[in-house]
């Protein structure tokens, strides 16, 4: 699995717009509007680096109101969640 955070800025008055139309496509996980030098952060998971190429560099290209991208490549994820499933084994 291949995790990335895509930090955006969007057009003015886009950031819902762009925020809904980005929730929607497959791979991203989670959209968040952040304050700062970036109006949303997308957090994207799929199977593969190309998968996360393509969802970058051409589905993303087609959002009308994004108007600058910096992703950042996950090597390693430390979640609560995870640690959790580790200790959970066997318990439902």
């Amino acid at each position: 699995m291949v995790s990335a955070l895509v930090l955006l800025k969007t057009a003015r008055g886009k950031i819902n717009e762009v925020g809904e139309e980005l929730a929607q496509v497959k791979g991203v996980t989670e959209v968040y509007s952040v304050g700062g030098r970036f109006d949303l952060v997308a957090v994207i998971r799929v199977p593969h680096n190309d998968d996360l190429a393509e969802l970058v560099t051409e589905r993303m290209l087609h959002i009308e109101g994004i108007t600058d991208s910096e992703t950042l490549i996950a090597f390693r994820v430390f979640s609560r969640h995870d640690l959790e499933s580790m200790f959970s084994i066997g318990i439902e």
